[in-house]
């Protein structure tokens, strides 16, 4: 039996040796060491020696059973450490390669002007105020001094969604709607989105972005919106630039004005940008219409104001150089990318 016993231990070490993976320990250790193992059958065997050999015995089969445990841990061991090794050279980074680079996304041009002039115009007092884009006849045009017949409305042909309710053309409804909730004095910018059913070209939308400009209080004058809008020019386009008034006609205000400054790409010489005059037309304003004070609840005889009409759009791409403003609304990355 001990000739046996040793046979048996010596072919155990020899497969244990031979072990190419895993599974080739497993079936090692179920063939020796298992309930039906060829060790374990050993001690089966016991049972017809003497009471003096029992003992002897049991301790050569245990001893032999610890060797070829022992043999297969360290082969199972020295397997594991050589998985882990190939693993870690075939998952090895290449710090030389070039990472990829998450790109961080950035405000879209017409957010970085809208934010630039909120800030200017906060500095100097003024509110911000938001209205709804889907307004009533009533505070986008009877309102504002415009009624039903009167030839305005045709350069602000727009989109009715049903009689009398439609896509506002002006965010001047919000101020309308900030006079009848306030008392003077307000000062309030309105910026937002508006629509008209213009043709589609570089210069024109059917969907853009104003910022109008309303201050109401008691003795206030032409040069009051003179200083409020020549400080805002230098804000924006630089304190060298120079500011025009021009007399023009707004049925909501009376006297109007059209407000150029000098051209920033020739400094009023007279360029492509300019078209050769040397000045850019910005933004209309003037005199608050008495009509449009009574209409609002606010007595013309007691407070006067001034409002303003900014168009973010037309601003964002003299600010930027763009030659088209169909870009602004195109989602095009290669453009996007470039601010």
């Amino acid at each position: 039996m001990k000739q046996q016993l040793e046979q048996i231990k010596t072919a155990a070490l020899e497969a244990i040796a031979a072990a190419e993976n895993s599974a080739d320990c497993e079936n090692v250790r179920v063939k020796y060491l298992g309930k039906k193992g060829e060790l374990t059958a050993i001690l089966k065997m016991m049972g017809g020696l003497s009471p003096e050999e029992r003992p002897i015995m049991g301790q050569l089969v245990n001893t032999a059973k610890a060797e070829v445990d022992e043999a297969l841990g360290a082969k199972v061991a020295e397997m594991s450490a050589k998985a882990e090794e190939l693993k870690l050279k075939e998952e090895t980074i290449d710090i030389t390669m070039p990472a990829k680079v998450n790109k961080t996304g950035k405000l879209h041009p017409l957010n970085t002007v809208l934010n630039d002039m909120i800030d200017i115009f906060q500095s100097m007092g003024f509110d911000v105020v938001d209205g709804p884009e889907v307004e009533t006849d009533h505070y986008n045009f009877e309102c504002l001094n415009v009624p039903a017949d009167h030839p305005a409305r045709d350069m602000q042909d727009t989109f009715y969604l049903a009689e009398n309710i439609l896509l506002r053309t002006q965010t001047s409804a919000a101020q309308i709607r900030t006079m009848e909730t306030r008392k003077p004095p307000i000062r309030v910018i309105c910026p937002g989105r508006v629509f008209r059913a213009d043709e589609v070209d570089a210069t024109h939308s059917p969907v853009f972005h104003q910022i109008e400009g309303l201050v109401v209080d008691k003795g206030v004058t032409m040069c009051d919106l003179k200083g409020v809008l020549e400080q805002f020019a230098h804000e924006i386009y630089g304190p060298d630039t120079k500011v025009k008034f021009r007399p023009s006609f707004f049925p909501f205000t009376e006297p109007s004005v059209e407000v150029d400054v000098s051209c920033s790409e020739c400094g009023g010489k007279g360029c492509r940008v300019c078209k050769g005059a040397g000045w850019i037309e910005i933004l209309g304003a003037g005199m608050v219409h008495p009509n449009v004070l009574r209409a609002c609840g606010i007595d013309p005889e007691e407070y006067s104001g001034f409002a303003f009409g900014i168009g973010l759009d037309r601003l964002t791409t003299t600010r930027y150089k763009i030659s088209d403003i169909r870009l602004l609304f195109e989602n095009d990355k290669r453009f996007l990318d470039q601010f």
